[in-house]
């Protein structure tokens, strides 16, 4: 019996609900640890998910967390998360540095794992993360929250149907001031711009143009005290004539617009981040339909469904976001850093 049927024999027997631990407890932690609360007691999806622990190396701050939320188990270590044999999806939450180390360790000790984005700090360490996922047979996939949302079908549907034409241009935007924040300056840990933010424009391109052929890309920084990108601009020209354009900031507050324009109409959706709605114009600029989003707990349990689902399917990588897809934009990200003349300190 191979680790995957054994681990998912383990599930099952448990009455099918996944057992979610979070490694970290930071911010975006205590986001994940109440979108899972909120999971258990939902109609929808209290039968797939549990929570059931935290692990971070201060042993009180695992504590006090596992307490607030109400999760029954804490750990002072990872290790002891890691030996913990309950534990059936390990959810990654701390910064790109660490995330290839900590899954490759978490796979090897029989965890799945869904990892936050940026789902490494290189296409190399993402490599290595995928071919253990590979060899243990264990499910492996990235958070990024908008690639599973109900937004990117209703998006998907409205191109596919042909409401704008053929598309012909998208442009995507995200800034947030984070600057405060040590882990988005700090070379160390991968910090910058590009890999916090700038990854959800690129993957708003990258959901509605697809591995279409680059023929070119043009791009540049704005390189910060510390030496990481503050703020980046880049244009994707693909060789069908097609070309998408990202912008990504750390130091200043965008409108977070995502537009696809085509040659009989554009969409405009508001805040790619978690898009809120969409609206669909002729070219004459006219208003043709609104859009509303559906109603969501938080908006991440669309991603800890579909890995805990993947689970239970005996699959190693969630449809919505594909070993190919994440190794498509960790290629794209390193290859803007090679134009910039930016490498982290850990990389030769």
């Amino acid at each position: 019996m191979s680790r995957l049927n054994g681990k998912r024999r383990e599930v099952e027997q448990k009455g099918m609900r996944v057992n979610f631990a979070i490694l970290g407890a930071g911010r975006i932690a205590n986001a994940l640890a109440k979108t899972v609360v909120l999971m258990s007691k939902d109609r929808q999806y209290s039968h797939l998910v549990a929570p059931y622990a935290v692990a971070s190396r201060d042993g009180d701050r695992a504590a006090a967390f596992a307490k607030k939320y109400g999760f029954p188990h804490s750990y002072g270590s990872y290790q002891e998360l890691l030996d913990d044999p309950n534990v059936d999806l390990v959810y990654i939450a701390t910064p790109h540095s660490l995330h290839a180390e900590q899954a490759i360790a978490c796979m090897k000790a029989g965890k799945n794992v869904l990892v936050e984005k940026s789902f490494a700090a290189n296409a190399i360490q993402a490599r290595q993360v995928i071919e253990t996922s590979e060899s243990t047979g264990l499910l492996c996939t990235e958070a990024i929250w908008t690639r599973y949302m109900p937004s990117r079908s209703i998006i998907d549907d409205i191109v596919s149907s042909g409401g704008i034409g053929t598309v012909r241009t998208v442009t995507a935007n995200l800034g947030y001031v984070t600057v405060d924040k040590a882990r988005m300056t700090d070379p160390a840990l991968a910090g910058g711009a590009l890999l916090d933010v700038g990854v959800y424009p690129l993957n708003f391109i990258d959901m509605v143009m697809g591995p279409k052929p680059i023929e070119r890309i043009c791009t540049d920084w704005v390189r910060s005290p510390e030496g990481v990108d503050s703020q980046n601009s880049t244009t994707i020209f693909y060789q069908d004539g097609s070309m998408g354009a990202a912008t990504s900031s750390m130091v200043s507050a965008s409108d977070r617009t995502g537009d696809i324009w085509g040659d009989r109409g554009y969409l405009e959706c508001i805040n790619i981040n978690n898009v809120e709605s969409i609206d669909l114009y002729d070219a004459d600029h006219k208003l043709k339909k609104h859009y509303p989003i559906p109603d969501q707990l938080t908006g991440y349990e669309y991603e800890v469904a579909s890995a805990a689902q993947a689970i239970l399917d005996s699959k190693t990588e969630c449809a919505q976001m594909p070993h190919k897809d994440t190794l498509r934009i960790m290629g794209l990200m390193d290859s803007l850093r090679r134009q910039w003349g930016l490498a982290f300190p850990f990389e030769s």
